[in-house]
């Protein structure tokens, strides 16, 4: 019998999409506020523990969305998502208070849900990923996250790119097949093609076909940048020209991309309970923001998955 996994998700990758996805006049509260994130968001978790069947559930956030030991090393790092401030993420005015409801209809399901200081949700999950007994299901729809899948392990991806209903469960093959390298050399891969979702330039003529050609022949970003200084290495004159011009991009990107795996985690053993903790919170939550039909789909999602 295969042991129940660890479901670690993304909480902002969820709700952001779920923001998107549903329509805010297709999911109000009683008050006329608009609670299609949470809405969204309740029923993809519910779905997940449905499919998934996990016994353990935790919730990523970013507490620090936008770190600054990432941004020291590539100042441009998110820099187009930025608000008012350098700290603060450009986030749409009718989310932000549906973001406090997630979390109070997390806590009384029972799953916990936190962020740690001075870094982001996929560092959280990072840890999560080499420091929880396996096998571990990560969710989200970050590609950098694929990085962590490991077979060894029992860690996959469920990329959640087209939607919880259309999920790519990632393993080792499928990464491998998709881009053209192992998970363990992703974020040298994404490095040197760079991300303009995450600020990333890359290196300019590097596409992902270059990329994975050269993680696959001379290893990760350190082994490219020593190769390019051995006139026997093979590379055509123009890429090495290309590379070079980008040496201080490329020594300071394979950090910023990488994943952290050495969060301090708080102490918890994320078991899902076999029904809400608080149920007369939950209750009331589902009245408060018209959430009657989330919230029982997540609750019987929770009780019925070991059936």
């Amino acid at each position: 019998m295969n042991q129940p996994p660890l479901l670690a998700v993304d909480a902002p990758s969820l709700y952001f999409r779920a923001y998107f996805g549903i329509p805010e006049s297709a999911a109000r509260a009683p008050d006329g506020s608009p609670v299609n994130a949470v809405r969204g968001f309740t029923d993809m978790l519910a779905t997940l523990i449905r499919t998934r069947r996990p016994d353990r559930v935790v919730c990523a956030l970013d507490a620090s969305w936008r770190p600054e030991w990432r941004v020291a090393l590539i100042p441009s790092y998110k820099a187009h998502r930025v608000a008012v401030a350098p700290s603060v993420e450009e986030v749409p005015d009718t989310l932000v208070p549906q973001i406090p409801v997630i979390l109070e209809l997390l806590a009384a399901v029972g799953i916990p849900a936190f962020g740690v200081d001075g870094y982001e949700a996929d560092d959280v999950l990072g840890t999560l990923a080499v420091t929880q007994p396996g096998p571990v299901e990560v969710v989200s729809g970050d590609r950098d996250l694929f990085q962590l899948v490991d077979d060894a392990r029992g860690t996959r991806l469920l990329y959640c790119g087209r939607g919880v209903a259309k999920l790519d469960d990632a393993d080792e093959e499928l990464v491998r097949a998709k881009y053209g390298v192992s998970p363990q050399r992703y974020a040298d891969f994404a490095a040197l093609r760079g991300d303009p979702s995450d600020g990333l330039p890359g290196v300019a003529g590097v596409g992902e076909k270059t990329a994975a050609r050269l993680v696959e022949r001379y290893g990760g970003i350190e082994d490219i940048l020593a190769a390019l200084d051995d006139p026997a290495a093979g590379f055509a004159a123009g890429l090495r020209t290309k590379l070079a011009a980008a040496r201080d991009y490329l020594r300071a990107a394979g950090p910023v991309v990488r994943v952290a795996t050495d969060v301090p985690l708080p102490s918890s053993s994320f078991a899902l309970p076999p029904a809400p903790v608080d149920a007369d919170a939950l209750f009331a939550l589902a009245e408060k923001w018209n959430l009657a039909g989330p919230c029982q789909r997540l609750v019987d999602a929770v009780s019925r998955r070991g059936a």
